[in-house]
């Protein structure tokens, strides 16, 4: 059994890859804080980038619950709209850095889990082979 092709494993797997597809969007906003008109970008939520790839979405499991509403903007880099500077540019760099940041902690976050499964998978088959 390969445990690359684990369900775990390839939502973490695309987790990062997100992650990583996100920290370039914001790099590119911080390297571009002084050119004027650049509007700041920045990747959908990571469920609806998830959803849009699988074609999957939200259940409604009980007629109580809402409905939710459907996103047309599940792809791609979006635009963040914020203050501008009198050049046009919209860039507000304690923001990128707290997304950054966030981004960060995340992908810390996603490889704790990563490791902590595959220890659990090498547990298993180090006690199965007893």
């Amino acid at each position: 059994m390969d445990p690359t092709q684990l369900n775990l494993l390839d939502l973490a797997d695309r987790r990062l890859a997100w992650l990583d597809r996100r920290q370039g969007v914001l790099a590119q906003n911080i390297a571009n804080a002084s050119t004027p008109g650049w509007v700041p970008q920045d990747l959908p939520p990571f469920a609806a980038s998830l959803a849009a790839e699988t074609g999957t979405s939200m259940a409604q499991t009980d007629p109580a619950d809402l409905a939710g509403t459907a996103d047309d903007i599940l792809t791609g880099v979006t635009t963040r709209p914020t203050a501008q500077a009198p050049d046009g540019n919209a860039v507000a760099i304690d923001q990128q850095l707290a997304a950054v940041a966030d981004s960060q902690t995340q992908q810390e976050l996603v490889l704790n889990i990563y490791k902590t499964y595959l220890g659990m998978f090498n547990t298993a088959l180090d006690h199965g082979a007893s």
